[in-house]
């Protein structure tokens, strides 16, 4: 099921939505990571989305224990906070869902914590610029593989690996709506783009291979080789020309 953001009303309640997880971002930004637990970290985000009238939406999420998802280091995403503590050097991939008045966003940044190698910051640096192109993508009129294909050019052409097993989606009234939004181009029958949805794009690239495990939570994914994972992703309003970024303020 796609729901189309239609009418001023939805429009608004998804911009704000969009919002709250950017303010939030700009927080985090400001944040010491090292030391820190991921469940304080958590339980912070939880404070932070409630103090500005939105809800978790990953919380209870199909049996979801958290109000996000912190991953670490080689686990891509759904990483449950817990008592782990952050170190220097770790890349720390958080991801929030804030459903505001029945309207959902979602999205994802990858943070470092302290100094990280070259190698680890053009991982950043790649699947960052992956998520611009992909979102360069999605106008009216375009298909889904115009973003996939976007995604996968620029990270394979850096010799990385996007993750084949876990797409992007459709936002608005529920988490994950369609269209899928798979990361490479799989042959898949093609899928319009339209004005008036909104689209959470998600590059999920890895160092090493592209294939990945399901943890001992049966939440977590990580790679299989152990190799670092980024993750970068922001919900994309379509318009009748070009698109709305509702989770990054887009610099002109």
């Amino acid at each position: 099921m796609t729901t189309s953001i239609a009418n001023a009303e939805a429009i608004e309640r998804i911009k704000v939505a969009g919002r709250i997880i950017r303010e939030i971002f700009d927080c985090i930004e400001k944040m010491d990571l090292k030391r820190m637990k991921t469940l304080d970290l958590n339980d912070r985000i939880d404070t932070l989305i409630r103090e500005r009238n939105g809800l978790p939406a990953f919380l209870h999420y199909r049996g979801f224990p958290k109000s996000c998802c912190i991953s670490l280091n080689n686990e891509v995403v759904h990483g449950i906070p817990d008592d782990r503590r952050i170190e220097s050097g770790d890349i720390v991939k958080i991801d929030i869902g804030v459903n505001y008045m029945g309207y959902i966003a979602d999205a994802a940044r990858t943070f470092p914590s302290g100094p990280v190698a070259p190698e680890v910051q053009q991982l950043l640096d790649v699947t960052h610029q992956a998520l611009m192109d992909g979102i360069c993508a999605a106008h009216a009129g375009n298909k889904v593989s115009d973003i996939s294909r976007a995604i996968q050019t620029v990270v394979e052409a850096s010799g990385f690996s996007v993750v084949r097993e876990l797409t992007g989606h459709g936002v608005g009234r529920h988490l994950h709506e369609e269209p899928v939004i798979p990361n490479f181009v799989d042959g898949a029958p093609e899928y319009m783009i339209k004005a008036g949805m909104a689209l959470a794009i998600e590059p999920m690239v890895n160092m090493g291979t592209h294939e990945v495990v399901t943890g001992p939570n049966h939440w977590t994914i990580l790679t299989r080789d152990d190799s670092l994972s980024c993750h970068c992703e922001d919900t994309v309003l379509v318009l009748e020309h070009g698109n709305l970024n509702l989770t990054r303020v887009v610099e002109n």
